[in-house]
């Protein structure tokens, strides 16, 4: 059996990876036009960080896996293709800011059906909305000559951070296909895939539509989980309460559970937001604008977190930061990967460098120029980087003279920081902002500094 996966990105990359490491009677082949990432793939330094990665790629490259941007052999030669490619939200026409774009799919389907001969298994592992499989299946159809497919959607359900061992030991695999004996059949050959290290019991089928739209669902309850206790945790500050003993209480009802209560400056990533307004342009494109208003709560609540975090900073710092040094720690969205897609960090820096602040960044995995392309691309003026962005790979410096530290990534090595040294260099009063709560306040707070925590 041959696999081919279009898109060598975060999903595609160490999804392919796990099942040549899994599978080494496989041959898969990852493809993307993109040279300079394949050659990453290729090379000693992986385009994507995450825990795990290095070990499972050095394993099974050049036996059973292969990265490569020839796409039309790799398709030609598949049995079984995964469509990995991106689906950022629209920036143009009917839909902006909201809807999926869906062009990277579409270019995919015709690229497939253009070279394909024989039987195929088309796979959606993208992040799609409800009735994309349709659109695929119409535009293979349409331009193929000598193709039959069948499409199937195997969502993908992974944590950055801890992919691989998502991928490993996952809570389910869902398989969506349609009722037919070939798609039925498809779907079999699918689960066999899988089969050979997961559990029968955790792969779940169900019909097409119902898989496209669990993943959106998936992420729309995680993301509301978060702004619903970021919610409280403002009332938490202005009441007295600890947001972590009521996360704790309501967590131990097993109605709730305790996954996801976390406060913290917000949520970020390539999914969360992207899915649930996703889910808000379907449900008004399908005529439920009140579905639509409450799942769009969810994406406000988290925006003012952000907001309201940044401008705590300012008026803590006497209300002024114009020329005020303000450390960073922390760029990606969350710890243990270089993802900064939707980071949080990306708008608290943005609105302090708005307000004139001097911001020195520090993040283990995060280059400078992935900071700037991230803050360019939320209109944040060349001159005004040039002036006050700086970045460094030593925290200590980072934080030397600075008027405050506002912790944004919860990586756990700032927990293991000479915090004394810090505050002895740091200007006084010394002010330490933790968005994540991941540091302990008590004893900060014994060492000098004046602490701001979410919630408390």
């Amino acid at each position: 059996m041959k696999i081919c996966c279009l898109g060598a990105g975060y999903v595609g990359g160490p999804t392919m990876a796990m099942i040549a490491f899994k599978c080494p009677d496989i041959r898969v082949t990852v493809c993307d036009l993109n040279e300079k990432r394949i050659a990453a793939w290729n090379s000693e330094t992986l385009p994507v960080y995450e825990p795990g990665l290095d070990e499972i790629v050095h394993s099974a490259r050049g036996r059973n896996l292969f990265f490569s941007t020839d796409v039309v052999e790799s398709i030609r030669a598949a049995d079984i293709i995964f469509v990995s490619v991106g689906t950022p939200t629209k920036t143009y026409g009917a839909g902006a800011g909201r809807a999926a774009d869906l062009r990277f799919i579409e270019l995919a389907a015709r690229t497939i059906a253009e070279v394909s001969e024989g039987p195929k298994i088309v796979v959606e592992k993208s992040t799609i909305p409800v009735k994309t499989a349709e659109a695929l299946k119409t535009v293979l159809e349409a331009n193929s000559a000598g193709g039959k497919f069948q499409i199937l959607s195997n969502p993908e359900f992974l944590a950055e951070g801890t992919a691989m061992a998502d991928l490993e030991n996952p809570d389910r695999i869902l398989i969506g296909g349609e009722s037919t004996p070939e798609a039925q059949a498809a779907v079999e050959t699918l689960v066999s895939i899988y089969a050979r290290w997961i559990p029968r019991e955790r792969i779940l089928t169900t019909n097409l539509w119902s898989s496209e739209l669990s993943k959106l669902v998936a992420n729309a309850f995680l993301a509301q989980r978060i702004s619903s206790i970021n919610a409280i945790s403002a009332l938490c500050e202005r009441t007295g309460a600890d947001i972590d003993e009521v996360a704790r209480a309501i967590g131990t009802d097993s109605r709730i559970g305790p996954k996801f209560l976390r406060a913290s400056v917000g949520f970020g990533g390539s999914c969360f937001q992207k899915d649930v307004l996703n889910l808000t342009y379907l449900c008004e494109h399908f005529g439920l604008p009140e579905v639509a208003g409450y799942w769009n709560q969810v994406i406000q609540m988290n925006d003012w977190q952000k907001t309201r975090f940044a401008r705590n900073i300012v008026q803590t710092l006497f209300n002024t930061v114009s020329g005020k040094k303000v450390a960073v720690f922390g760029f990606a969205f969350k710890k243990d990967t270089n993802d900064t897609r939707e980071s949080a960090a990306i708008y608290v820096v943005r609105d302090l460098l708005m307000e004139q602040a001097r911001v020195v960044v520090h993040d283990p995995q995060v280059p400078l120029s992935q900071i700037r392309e991230e803050l360019t691309y939320l209109s944040v003026p060349t001159d005004t980087l040039d002036r006050q962005l700086e970045f460094t790979t030593d925290p200590i410096l980072a934080a030397h003279q600075a008027h405050g530290i506002a912790i944004l990534t919860e990586w756990d090595q700032f927990r293991q920081l000479d915090w004394k040294q810090i505050h002895a260099h740091m200007l006084k009063p010394a002010f330490l902002f933790d968005g994540r709560n991941l540091l302990d306040h008590a004893a900060m707070r014994t060492l000098g500094f004046s602490v701001y925590a979410i919630g408390k």
